[in-house]
């Protein structure tokens, strides 16, 4: 089930790991390590490290005798991204530009837009790095084309990749969305903060209950 970061770079159909075009989905394994199509432009996250992490911070909480809030044996259940993602991705060419993928996002009420190049995956932005760019470049610069500029990184999983496994390398990347890559190597689903914040509130919810 791997993750990967694509690091900022012009939009071009190398942005999307090779490990990721036209895949056969394989044995749903958290401990299964990706590999990276181009090392110097994008890094397959290894969960085992994070397990390690895991692992200390329990023996530190038996050596020190300390009461954690949440029992360290319990292990978050396995929630594949098929399960939550919203299949909603709208895609726009390279050539488009700046001015017609804000009008896109707020005709459609949303805030991450998939930019391709010859139909394969060249790059996500969001409504707020738009605007940084507008702001730093100045608001004429609206019909700049995403041909011409550096697109910001971006996070591609799987289907059957653990949710939780990806909340927290959003969190450590400070990214708000990743892409979800199917079978065919294009995207058929797209996870956001809003999607885990809902997650968590719904948990909260059926906890109340209880």
């Amino acid at each position: 089930m791997p993750i990967f970061v694509s690091e900022p770079g012009r939009p071009q159909q190398t942005r999307l790991p090779e490990a990721l075009r036209g895949r056969q989905i394989g044995v749903v394994d958290e401990m299964n390590q990706g590999q990276a199509a181009h090392e110097s432009r994008n890094d397959a996250d290894d969960p085992s490290g994070e397990y390690q992490n895991q692992a200390a911070a329990r023996r530190a909480i038996d050596e020190y005798g300390e009461q954690a809030q949440v029992d360290p044996n319990d292990v978050a259940a396995y929630l594949p991204l098929s399960r939550m993602a919203s299949p909603a991705v709208y895609t726009l060419p390279t050539l488009a530009t700046f001015d017609e993928a804000l009008k896109e996002m707020a005709r459609h009420t949303i805030h991450h837009m998939v930019i391709t190049a010859d139909d394969s995956v060249a790059g996500l932005v969001d409504q707020r790095w738009l605007l940084a760019w507008l702001h730093q470049h100045g608001d004429d610069a609206r019909l700049v084309r995403f041909s011409t500029v550096e697109l910001p990184s971006f996070l591609t999983a799987t289907p059957e990749t653990d949710a939780h496994q990806l909340a927290r390398l959003m969190l450590a990347h400070q990214l708000s969305a990743a892409l979800v890559i199917g079978t065919q190597g294009q995207p058929n689903g797209i996870v956001t903060k809003t999607d885990f914040l809902r997650l968590y509130a719904e948990s909260s919810a059926q906890e109340g209950d209880v």
